[in-house]
């Protein structure tokens, strides 16, 4: 009998541990949430203070970048990839004069727009990026056919051109791309040159900004995207490129991590692999996105000399925007239809 009682006794006690399990809170919070969709946007990092800005101009950037971000959450929330999500929130940017990419782009030491762009699948770390183009509307339209139309990752000048042109592209007349805000920002910035020093930052502190766009997204089907426009430094001579159109620098994707845009100083961003970093940085020490974003660009970057900024999802649907300037024109959206805008240091 006492054999007897003492089984019952251990049988319900398993039964009443499982019990508890089942409804233990901590249990609940200890699995890993993940996001049906997401999506984060940057129109570019640099000198950006709310005292230098004037409140209408300051409503017009957050109007472009709601735009933007709106196309993009649209084609998530219908079901789309997130290779079309950033290639079509992108193109609005692009098509903006507010930012450094597209139309707006800054003018080179010669008085003319060059741009880079690239863009790339976590699923397949498939990618495209095309550098040094003049007549291409949407260079990261561009891209995306460099991705999916060859078999190259990276085109230049020229021979992108003629690619974009066979691959039925818009192509516009370089004037397209002038602005007379750009002008005006070449000729302070060739003033302010000294001895034989280039010199590449405009002390105009409205325009003491890295105007490059990006976009990094998750969709329903799990899968990352990542894509990078700009127009390059204001008074960049000898074809120089940036971080922008380099993998792994100014743009990466993998689904077994996170995407990841970049905007700053691209030469430092190419020394330190700022993209690839973050995600190694994943992979390989198992840090978070937001861990990793903040120990490459607080600590890492500035210690190169450089500094900028990122936006970025892991593979979760968490979303991260790190920067180590004064502000960064940026905008969020959750699977909730949740929208954050935001412009300077919070």
């Amino acid at each position: 009998m006492k054999k007897f009682i003492h089984l019952f006794l251990v049988v319900a006690l398993i039964v009443s541990c499982k019990s508890e399990e089942k409804v233990n809170p901590k249990n609940v919070q200890n699995e890993p949430q993940k996001a049906e969709f997401s999506i984060v946007i940057h129109g570019g990092a640099g000198t950006i203070k709310k005292e230098h800005m004037t409140r209408e101009k300051e409503m017009e950037y957050r109007q472009k970048l709601e735009e933007a971000i709106r196309v993009g959450y649209t084609i998530l929330k219908n079901g789309g990839t997130s290779l079309d999500a950033v290639q079509k929130t992108i193109t609005v940017l692009e098509d903006s004069p507010l930012f450094n990419a597209g139309r707006g782009a800054v003018l080179t030491y010669d008085g003319i727009n060059e741009h880079d762009a690239s863009i790339m699948d976590g699923k397949t770390l498939n990618a495209g990026a095309s550098t040094g183009t003049r007549t291409v509307k949407n260079p990261i339209n561009l891209a995306r056919k460099v991705m999916d139309e060859s078999p190259h990752v990276m085109l230049s000048g020229a021979g992108a051109e003629t690619f974009a042109k066979a691959q039925g592209l818009d192509i516009v007349e370089s004037d397209y791309f002038f602005t007379e805000k750009k002008k005006e920002a070449l000729e302070r910035v060739k003033a302010s040159e000294k001895n034989k020093m280039a010199s590449f930052y405009d002390i105009e502190i409205k325009d003491s900004k890295f105007g490059t766009v990006g976009c990094t997204a998750l969709d329903k089907q799990g899968n990352l995207a990542a894509g990078t426009s700009t127009g390059g430094m204001t008074n960049k001579r000898w074809g120089r490129i940036g971080d922008s159109p380099i993998i792994g620098a100014g743009t990466y994707a993998n689904n077994a991590t996170c995407a990841v845009s970049s905007t700053g100083w691209g030469e430092f961003f190419i020394r330190g692999m700022v993209a690839h970093d973050i995600s190694a940085l994943m992979a390989y020490k198992n840090m978070t996105l937001k861990e990793a974003a903040q120990l490459v660009i607080q600590k890492k970057l500035p210690n190169l000399g450089g500094n900028g900024g990122i936006i970025a999802i892991d593979k979760n649907g968490n979303m991260t925007m790190e920067f180590n300037t004064s502000g960064m024109f940026r905008a969020t959206m959750n699977d909730k239809g949740e929208l954050y805008i935001g412009m300077f240091k919070d």
